[in-house]
């Protein structure tokens, strides 16, 4: 029986414009959905649905030029202000937490006319790979329960592959945007560096972190992207019958050229942790190469250079990166092992030490983007592992948890400390009927390339169309 969530979030935005629906019946139908799936997913931590029956209520009628979004609902990750509204960071430090202002990411997508349904869960202050933390249930995978769904935008993937959302901003400084995607069956793109003025990656230690989307199909993606970067780049029209979107969607949708594609299961991880291949993640990659030489596109293999210096540069700027997590004293109880030990590492070290780890990543990103010089995209496995179980990453002892993290998704970081351009997309499902992902990792400014390949595979392989149980 076909239901409004059925639809792309592009089709629910042509028959809001058309009439067909008003806001308020969608934000309704999605309301619905997360009250009556939510106990069991973990996708939201709070639900604002009178909020957003009033905004959507507003709307109606209202439809400005420069809205790309216009009605369109979405989920405000938990690591993100929302005047008004409980953010949590996901730590019990913050579980009461109400802040009287808005995050620039939040007024970009209210201007772009996109109504938000609430909080969606994220992991302690962002850190881990995974979506389990002691304030919130653990965000669960919908395509099996038992496994989690990654992080650390791990609620905004939960809500986006069962049906409670078209599509999600998430962020993204290790893979936290791309590892949920590739778990939940979903495409995740990380911008390149600078690209999304409100979620640069300029104001955070190393530059690591960015925001950018979540969504069933690649053009959903690109068509929240576009709306991310339309708060201060470039400006949209109220679409008419030839109308394309913005340049990104025009790209996605067009899904044109021929590329010459690197190949590498290698990661910069290799010298510092075992790094070990599942059949799952080789068999999707397998699979990924075959459509996309059909398609026509260059593949050659090759291995990246060793490079010793990354994981511990990596690890000082990580633990660096969480140093200034506001607890003190009896607050730091608060926190989870995980985090706490990050806390207390980043702090214990110098200013020699985390000038030397910068500098190292500086060097590994002019060498990266040597490497990569003559190649269109790179290959790579979205992760090395199928997806985790709940509860199976260490919980007391940290060194482990860092490790198993490596382990899950060790092809991710690099493109953070790079600023390379970065998109997740699901190719393949294993035998258990768990999907699995491949990622393509750009050239400087290469995001239109990268989703232009997205779309070709996309189309050839039809995976948008495959929804778990819970749709």
């Amino acid at each position: 029986m076909f239901e409004l969530h059925h639809l792309s979030a592009q089709e629910q935005w042509d028959w809001l414009h058309r009439g067909e629906i008003t806001p308020t019946e969608l934000v309704a139908h999605y309301l619905e959905r997360i009250h009556r799936l939510n106990g069991e997913l973990g996708a939201f931590t709070t639900v604002t649905a009178e909020a957003a029956l009033e905004r959507s209520a507003a709307l109606a009628g209202l439809v400005p030029a420069t809205a790309p979004l216009w009605g369109v609902p979405f989920g405000d990750k938990d690591l993100v202000r929302r005047a008004g509204v409980r953010t949590t960071f996901g730590s019990r430090l913050f579980a009461d937490f109400v802040p009287d202002r808005s995050d620039e990411l939040v007024e970009v997508l209210d201007a772009a006319g996109a109504i938000s349904l609430g909080k969606t869960n994220a992991p302690e202050f962002g850190m881990p790979s995974y979506t389990e933390s002691l304030v919130a249930p653990p965000a669960r995978n919908p395509w099996n329960l038992e496994l989690g769904a990654g992080g650390s935008s791990g609620g905004a993937a939960v809500a986006v592959s069962a049906g409670l959302l078209p599509f999600a901003p998430g962020s993204d400084g290790g893979g936290s945007i791309r590892i949920p995607a590739a778990a939940t069956g979903l495409v995740g793109v990380k911008p390149g560096r600078g690209l999304v003025p409100a979620g640069s990656g300029l104001t955070t230690l190393g530059g690591l972190v960015t925001s950018g989307p979540i969504a069933r199909s690649v053009a959903d993606a690109a068509m929240l992207l576009d709306a991310m970067i339309a708060g201060s780049a470039y400006r949209f029209s109220v679409r008419s019958p030839g109308w394309q979107g913005g340049p990104l969607l025009s790209a996605a949708t067009r899904g044109e050229g021929r590329f010459q594609l690197g190949v590498m299961t290698t990661s910069p991880w290799d010298d510092a942790y075992e790094i070990t291949l599942s059949p799952g993640a080789r068999a999707a990659l397998d699979f990924a190469l075959v459509e996309l030489a059909a398609i026509g596109h260059g593949v050659e293999e090759f291995a990246l250079e060793p490079d010793g210096s990354y994981a511990p540069a990596f690890r000082t700027v990580w633990q660096a990166g969480a140093s200034d997590i506001p607890a003190e004293g009896v607050q730091l109880e608060l926190l989870e092992p995980l985090t706490r030990w990050l806390v207390e590492r980043g702090r214990a070290l110098s200013a020699r030490q985390l000038v030397d780890a910068l500098s190292a990543l500086s060097e590994f990103e002019r060498s990266i983007i040597r490497q990569f010089e003559s190649f269109d995209a790179v290959l790579t496995p979205a992760m090395a592992l199928t997806p985790r179980p709940v509860g199976w990453y260490s919980a007391d002892d940290p060194e482990l948890n860092f490790a198993q993290q490596v382990q899950y998704t060790p092809f991710t970081s690099f493109a953070n400390v790079t600023g390379l351009p970065a998109l997740t997309l699901p190719v393949f499902q294993t035998v258990d009927g768990i999907p699995m992902g491949v990622q393509l990792v750009g050239r400087p400014g290469g995001e239109a390339t990268l989703l232009s390949i997205g779309a070709q595979l996309e189309r050839r392989i039809g995976w948008h169309r495959r929804h778990p149980a819970a749709w």
